[in-house]
């Protein structure tokens, strides 16, 4: 009988360890697919809030077609780990629709427009992490196979173009506001960063042949005037130094 009541209760026992173990596994397997899930959506909204930033540049729909495509993929990966969901059902739908609108104006060239800088240093920092975010994405999507070489190439030359004439344009606009107010100091260490920039590009387009030559022109004139500044300096120096000569040699008073 005693043999019994411990077999019953080491079976017991086994029982509730081999309930806790599936519980567990049961409630591990739930984190990681709310984490799975969580990643998707994020990749979502991170896709969404990209084609909002996109109308401060340029028009380009070949990357509104990227990142349409990039969340209906993210999308269906929810719908795969909750497919119970009729949200994400709805979702998807959605997605395939905008991806199918996309890939209507994905034929047309991107937009060759001027690119005015903004005067609003927080709209440019905005506009600058909005491009090197998208060439991530770019780069992610490439490797995981979802965007082919070439395509990949083209974007990522493109958007490193503008990032390149944004970051040009901004130096030479800082380097002119202070050569106006006569920081001529501040003014040469602005433009001497974008040469620097222009000559470390591997983009070599007309923009950058012409900035180059512009760039340095400005540079020797402001070279020359600091010449000048420097030279009139020195002679306000030295005639103060023989002022103050003079009135030390000169010959004193009677009273």
């Amino acid at each position: 009988m005693i043999a019994i009541i411990i077999g019953l209760i080491i079976a017991l026992i086994i029982f509730v360890v081999v309930v806790s173990s599936i519980q567990q596994h049961k409630e591990k397997l739930e984190t990681e697919k709310r984490i799975k899930v969580a990643k998707q959506k994020a990749i979502i909204d991170e896709s969404e809030e990209l084609i909002l930033n996109l109308a401060n540049l340029p028009s380009n729909p070949n990357i509104i077609k990227i990142l349409n495509k990039r969340s209906l993929n993210a999308a269906k990966a929810m719908q795969q780990l909750m497919p119970d969901v009729k949200g994400i059902k709805n979702r998807v739908q959605e997605l395939k629709s905008r991806l199918t609108a996309s890939e209507e104006l994905a034929n047309q060239p991107p937009s060759e427009e001027a690119f005015v800088l903004p005067d609003n240093e927080q709209q440019l920092v905005g506009i600058l992490q909005c491009i090197k975010k998208i060439r991530a994405v770019l780069k992610s999507e490439q490797a995981k196979g979802a965007l082919d070489a070439q395509t990949f190439t083209q974007e990522e030359q493109r958007l490193a173009a503008m990032q390149l004439k944004i970051n040009i344009e901004s130096l030479v606009k800082r380097g002119n506001q202070a050569y106006s107010k006569e920081m001529l100091g501040s003014a040469r260490q602005y433009f001497e960063k974008a040469l620097q920039s222009l000559a470390n590009s591997p983009i070599k387009t007309e923009y950058v042949t012409t900035k180059q030559e512009e760039v340095t022109q400005q540079l020797e004139e402001i070279t020359s005037a600091l010449k000048n500044t420097n030279a009139k300096d020195a002679a306000k120096k030295a005639k103060n130094e023989e002022d103050e000569l003079d009135m030390l040699f000169q010959p004193k008073k009677k009273w």
